[in-house]
């Protein structure tokens, strides 16, 4: 890929929410390449929907994978959720891109080796703050504190064997990690959107205990940096800062 300008960028849709709620919204290829687009506008990206056993027919078609996030378990016995755990491995060997986000963060620790369980404190649903402690050489220009949207009651707890973590916080310690130069990933959502958001927290209201309700009521309010992170992402993608 090196002196390769533009990129092909396969966006692999995990989340088979198929909710009257969901349906509102445009799935999560679609912001992910409204988000990455502008940054990249010489790029192809194209939605491989993954969650319906679709997936690209050689591991090596695309520049780079966009993992998405999911109301899946990684720990589900659907055949697409361990078919996208080989393929991950498979591009993993082939040192071929991989970003994720929260489901396919977790998916990724989880194919290369990794644990996920679900967190001890139930939800983290609204906004949260990654405190970086380490910086790869695409996440420029660096920034200690990024906060992202929140949606997720499952967490990696232990790393892949060669991963690093990039730092995290009390509520979810391995919030971003990195192995080499080809994999990064995120627990949170820098694709999502306010009207998402606050339209989730309250699509689950008969779900959550009142004081993690209320807790997301408030951080979803928080301003968010999604189009921050995209920087870092397509930093990632291509290869460098």
């Amino acid at each position: 890929m090196s002196g390769k300008t533009s990129r092909s960028i396969a966006i692999l849709l995990t989340s088979n929410d198929t909710s009257e709620f969901a349906s509102h919204f445009p799935h999560d290829g679609v912001r992910f390449t409204e988000l990455l687009q502008p940054l990249a506008p010489d790029w192809t990206f194209e939605t491989v929907p993954v969650k319906d056993n679709v997936f690209p027919e050689i591991v090596d078609a695309y520049d780079g994978y966009v993992i998405t996030g999911s109301p899946a378990s990684v720990g589900g016995d659907d055949p697409w959720i361990a078919r996208l755990l080989q393929f991950i491995r498979e591009a993993e060997a082939k040192k071929i891109p991989q970003f994720g986000a929260c489901f396919g963060h977790q998916a990724i620790a989880l194919a290369l080796g990794g644990e996920v369980k679900k967190a001890k404190a139930g939800w983290g649903l609204g906004t949260a703050v990654t405190r970086y402690e380490r910086f790869a050489p695409w996440m420029q220009p660096e920034k200690r504190e990024v906060t992202l949207y929140s949606a997720h009651k499952e967490q990696v707890t232990r790393l892949p064997e060669g991963a690093e973590n990039l730092g995290g916080d009390d509520f979810c310690p391995i919030g971003s990690f990195r192995i080499g130069d080809h994999i990064f990933t995120t627990e949170y959502h820098p694709e999502m959107t306010a009207p998402f958001m606050t339209g989730l927290v309250e699509e689950m209201v008969d779900i959550l205990p009142p004081e993690t309700l209320e807790k997301a009521r408030v951080t979803v309010r928080q301003p968010e940096e999604g189009r921050f992170f995209a920087r870092w992402i397509v930093n990632f993608l291509k290869g460098g800062a």
